[in-house]
C-alpha cells in the first residue's frame, strides 16, 4: 500500500513545476499556484473523508473509489495545455489523492501495537516508492514531458486494486454517533487544541511548512537550471538519506522528546538553503549533495514526528481526523502559503535580457527561504515547551510540562 501510494504522488509532485516552467511556459506564480493545489486539496478533503471513514463506509473502499476518479483526471492531465485547465484538473486530482495520505497513515497506526517502532518501518516502503519512480522519471527523461502524468495513472489503477483486494477490512469505527455541522466540518479535532503544548506545534507546523515548500516547488527547476544532469534522480539521495532515518526513528524516539527532534529538524532546514544557496554545478556541487542528504532528517524530523504525535493525543475514535487535521495544518494552510509565496519569490528574482532570455537569482531564492526557517526556529524555541515522547500505545501517558 505504502509503495504504491507514493508514487502516484512522486511521479508528479518534484517535477510538475519544471514541466509547467519549461514545456507549457507557465510563470513561476502560475507555476506556484498549481503546486498550492495540493495544499488547497489538503485543507478541505481531509476533514470530509476522514469523517466518512471514522462513521460510514469502510476505509478500503473509500481509497479505492477516490484512486479510481483521480485516475480519470490525471488522463485528462496529460491533454491540458493552459493554466486554467491545468490548475482545474490537478485542484480536482489532489481532492481525490491527498485524503488518501492521511487514510494510509491511519490503516498503518491502527495496525501495530507499538507506532513509534513498527509505523516507520511501513512507512519506509513509502519512500522505496518514491526513489523507485523518481529514478524512473529522471532516467526516462520525463521531467519536462507528460509521462509523469501517465505514471500517476497507472499507478492510482493499481492501487485500486491493491484497496479492494489486499487491504484488511478497515469499518468505520464511529458508525452510529450524531452527525451534525460541527462534525461536518471536522471541528471535533480542535477539542486537540486545548492542550497548550499541542496547540504551540500546531501553530508552528503551519509556519515551518511556508519555507519548507519553497524547497519542494521549485529545487528540481532549480537543479535543471543550473544544469544538473538527471536532477530527479539525483534528488532520490534525498529519500535514499529517509530510509536511514527511518530505521533510526525508533532508537530517537526512545531517548529524544518531541520538542527536541522538532528543533532539531528545523535547524536541518536552516542548513539546506543555505547549502542551496552557496552551491554551484562546478566546484560547489557537494553543497548541492549535502542538501539533497539533509532531506531524511529534515522529513522525519518533522512531518513523521508530527503525525505520530498527533496520533498519540488524538482520542481513538477520531484518530481518522486527526490525521486529516495535521494534514491540513501542514500540507494544507501551510504549504498553501508556501506555494503562493515561493511563486511569487521566483517572479521577484527573476529578469528577463533583452534577448529575451529568462535569467533567476535563485541565491536570494535561497536566502530568503534560510531566514524564514531562522524565525520559526526561534518562535518554537520560545512558545513549545514539552517532554513528550514517542512512546507504545499501552504506555501511562507523559505528562506535558509548559513554560
Amino acid at each position: 500500500m505504502m509503495f504504491v501510494n507514493y508514487i502516484v504522488w512522486g511521479a508528479w509532485y518534484v517535477t510538475i513545476s519544471t514541466y509547467l516552467t519549461t514545456t507549457l511556459h507557465f510563470t513561476g506564480t502560475q507555476a506556484g499556484a498549481v503546486f498550492g493545489t495540493v495544499s488547497i486539496a489538503s485543507m478541505i478533503s481531509p476533514f470530509f473523508i476522514g469523517l466518512v471513514a471514522d462513521r460510514y463506509f469502510a476505509t478500503e473502499k473509500v481509497m479505492a473509489v477516490l484512486y479510481a476518479i483521480g485516475a480519470v483526471l490525471m488522463y485528462l492531465v496529460t491533454r491540458a495545455t493552459t493554466f486554467p485547465q491545468v490548475y482545474c484538473l490537478m485542484l480536482a486530482f489532489c481532492l481525490c489523492y491527498f485524503p488518501t495520505v492521511a487514510l494510509t497513515n491511519s490503516i498503518g497506526f491502527q495496525l501495530v501495537k507499538d507506532p513509534g517502532r513498527e509505523f516507520p518501518v511501513i512507512r519506509l516502503m513509502g519512500t522505496f516508492g518514491w526513489i523507485f519512480i523518481n529514478n524512473i522519471i529522471g532516467f526516462m527523461k520525463w521531467e519536462t514531458t507528460t509521462g509523469q502524468f501517465w505514471v500517476t495513472l497507472v499507478a492510482s489503477l493499481v492501487m485500486v486494486v491493491i484497496s479492494l483486494t489486499m487491504l484488511p477490512h478497515m469499518p468505520p469505527k464511529a458508525k452510529g454517533t450524531a452527525f451534525n455541522a460541527r462534525t461536518a466540518l471536522g471541528l471535533d479535532a480542535l477539542v486537540m487544541m486545548k492542550q497548550k503544548a499541542f496547540f504551540f506545534f500546531a501553530l508552528a507546523s503551519v509556519l515551518a511548512c511556508i519555507p519548507i515548500t519553497f524547497y519542494y516547488s521549485f529545487t528540481n527547476n532549480y537543479f535543471n537550471d543550473v544544469g544538473m544532469v538527471n536532477a530527479a534522480g539525483k534528488m532520490t539521495l534525498g529519500q535514499a538519506s529517509e530510509v536511514i532515518m527511518m530505521l533510526l526513528m525508533p532508537f530517537i524516539f526512545r531517548y529524544m522528546t518531541v520538542r527536541a527532534i522538532v528543533i532539531l529538524g528545523l535547524v536541518c532546514w536552516v542548513v539546506r538553503y543555505l547549502l542551496l544557496a552557496l552551491g554551484d554545478p562546478n566546484g560547489g556541487m557537494w553543497m548541492f549533495y549535502g542538501a539533497i542528504l539533509l532531506h531524511g532528517a529534515s522529513y522525519d524530523f518533522f512531518f513523521l514526528t508530527g503525525q505520530l504525535y498527533t496520533d498519540q493525543e488524538a482520542p481513538p475514535h477520531l484518530r481518522n481526523t486527526a490525521q486529516g487535521f495535521i494534514t491540513f495544518l501542514t500540507y494544507g494552510v501551510g504549504m498553501l502559503l508556501g506555494s503562493l509565496l515561493s511563486g511569487g519569490a521566483v517572479d521577484y528574482f527573476t529578469h528577463h535580457t533583452a534577448a529575451g532570455q529568462v535569467i533567476r537569482d535563485w541565491r536570494s531564492f535561497w536566502y530568503s527561504s534560510s531566514i524564514m526557517s531562522v524565525a520559526i526556529l526561534v518562535m518554537i524555541l520560545i512558545t513549545f515547551r514539552t517532554h513528550i515522547k514517542i512512546r507504545p500505545k499501552e504506555e501511562t501517558p507523559v505528562e506535558t510540562i509548559g513554560v
